[in-house]
């Protein structure tokens, strides 16, 4: 039975991207962003020193792997895998460079994300009810060229979401979770087709989400996306190996909830809500998937005709699927944009299958309205390094000093030439752009995915020392040990984990929790905002209160520095 198709695509619409145009696009938007920047606050910051605890355990506390903690608490997220894979390769890093190192891994899995959306949408648009109209005289597009033509649209549009950007390049368990999220969805994409590598594939996938700290969300996207590639199979040869992969399903969701409760992952994490939270969720989606959310309706709204018995259809029901699920998650997480985030390769799957069937004036307004907002971002953050730099233009040069108090410019020939060799390209892409070319499908994305990678990457060379000085805790750190000087332990009361582990990469101490003064560790630190309750405390203990480290730009956020009174401890020095 033929089914309904909105795309009529000629051949000559499914030209192909230049792969090293593409290789170089996806390569300025995953390495800014893991190289030369400071861990920021708090959950980069957090997580970083979570793996110095597993990698360096003599810093204070004995490693246990199967429980990762900062400061005698535990990991509240329960991701064992991430920061396994971060203390590893910590392990082995040069002296200085153990921040750099401990990324890799994570580097690692955002280009894998990338690679797992491109064949997912490849293999999703590769079936029948996904292809074109066929031509009464031929010429319409061949399947392959067709497939590539919409993979490359999928993932530029994964590129130009905004919400993807600063998550992606954190080493986080987020990151972590949308590796193997994206590779579940790549794997069941490509069912039956590659039958034993994608088994093999969805059972490291949900193992690897599960031992992320989303054993839930695994077994969801796992059973509910494999039940519905198991209900869209119409080819008769392979209905004898249903019953085979739904035993296969079983064994991997048995193993990832045996893993789960031997690892005592499950928790009982919803939060409830109110109606009001409905318009909050709203704002976080329209912002997060920007541009590829109303790609993604129009999609639906085209290829409406197959909806009503979408599970027939895996290249509308896989994307959906892995949107509602996390959706969901989001909704019942507190309205986490973590959980959102795993939503980013269905939405950019949705949104390729818009492309063949965009209107001539549709593609032209995504067009234009993404020259005019990227190239005005661009054009922003160029104005104001120039501001930084020479002082001039006056204003934007005083606001930078009102909202960053003591931060001192820098000028970097590499940051500068990156910046404005990227700059240039995206000047000669809009030339091509608007100049007269054979047409392509995935055309409409080449805009917004290249401005947001522009954006992307002249903030972290451009504003990087600025963004490092706002958003990092070395300024903070630097002013303890000014108080404290080479001090190789100290010892907290009342910091956030954040503080810590700002304290053991920055000042590379030994972390002890608060005590009687003593030789070995003679100094304390706490939060200003927990001294009304410790403070009595601290007295009876003989710590006296000798400075203050206040975070620049953030009055709320101080550590309050302590040395022994000369009655507490007679031997320590003055």
């Amino acid at each position: 039975m033929n089914h309904p198709t909105p795309a009529i695509v000629a051949q000559s619409a499914v030209r192909r991207l230049p792969r090293l145009a593409l290789l170089l696009l996806c390569a300025a938007y995953v390495l800014p962003g893991f190289w030369g920047r400071e861990p920021w606050k708090s959950q980069d910051l957090e997580a970083l020193g979570y793996m110095l605890q597993l990698a360096q355990p003599n810093l204070g506390e004995v490693a246990n792997w199967f429980r990762p903690s900062l400061l005698g608490q535990h990991d509240p997220q329960l991701a064992l895998l991430p920061y396994w894979l971060g203390a590893a390769f910590l392990s082995v890093a040069p002296n200085g460079w153990e921040d750099t190192f401990a990324r890799l891994p994570f580097v690692a899995m955002l280009a894998s994300t990338l690679a797992a959306t491109w064949y997912a949408v490849y293999a999703l648009a590769r079936h029948p009810a996904a292809q074109p109209v066929a031509f009464a005289f031929g010429g319409e597009a061949k399947p392959v060229d067709y497939a590539r033509a919409l993979a490359d649209g999928g993932l530029l549009a994964l590129l130009a979401c905004l919400g993807l950007a600063r998550l992606a390049h954190e080493a986080t368990p987020a990151l972590s979770q949308l590796c193997f999220s994206s590779l579940i969805f790549a794997s069941l994409s490509t069912l039956p087709r590659w039958r034993l590598f994608s088994g093999v594939t969805v059972g490291l996938g949900m193992v690897g989400l599960t031992l992320s700290g989303a054993p839930s969300i695994a077994l969801w996207l796992g059973v509910g996306g494999s039940l519905l590639k198991t209900l869209g199979q119409t080819d008769p040869a392979q209905s004898r190996l249903r019953m085979l992969d739904l035993g296969l399903l079983a064994l991997l969701c048995l193993l990832c909830m045996t893993t789960s409760g031997y690892l005592d992952l499950w928790r009982w994490r919803v939060q409830t809500h109110t109606l009001l939270d409905l318009g909050a969720l709203g704002k976080l989606i329209l912002w997060f998937t920007w541009p590829a959310w109303p790609l993604a309706g129009w999609s639906l709204w085209r290829w409406r005709s197959q909806l009503s018995r979408g599970w027939r259809f895996p290249h509308l029901a896989l994307p959906l699927w892995f949107i509602v699920v996390p959706l969901v998650a989001t909704w019942l997480t507190g309205l986490s944009d973590s959980a959102l985030l795993l939503a980013l390769p269905g939405i950019a799957a949705l949104a390729a299958f818009a492309l063949p069937t965009l209107r001539r004036s549709l593609g032209a307004w995504i067009d234009w309205f993404t020259l005019l907002f990227f190239s005005f971002c661009a054009l922003s953050i160029w104005v104001i390094w120039v501001a930084m730099q020479t002082g001039f233009p006056a204003k934007p040069a005083a606001n930078v000093a009102k909202l960053a108090p003591g931060f001192l410019p820098e000028f970097s020939a590499v940051a500068f030439t990156l910046a404005l060799v990227a700059t240039l390209a995206w000047a000669w892409l809009v030339k091509w752009r608007i100049g007269r070319h054979r047409a392509a499908i995935w055309k409409s994305m080449v805009l917004p995915a290249a401005g947001a990678v522009l954006c992307w990457l002249l903030l972290m060379t451009l504003w990087l020392p600025l963004l490092n000085h706002a958003r990092s805790l070395g300024p903070m750190v630097q002013k303890v040990q000014l108080v404290t000087g080479p001090a190789s332990c100290l010892q907290y009361a009342g910091i956030t984990q954040a503080q810590g582990a700002a304290l053991l990469f920055h000042a590379q101490v030994r972390l002890q929790a608060a005590q009687s003064p003593s030789q070995d560790c003679p100094w304390l630190v706490m939060d200003e905002r927990n001294l009304p309750l410790l403070s009595d405390k601290l007295q009876t203990w003989g710590w006296a209160q000798t400075g203050k480290a206040q975070r620049l730009g953030d009055r709320s956020e101080s550590l309050l520095i302590f040395r022994p009174t000369p009655d507490a401890c007679p031997n320590c020095a003055p």
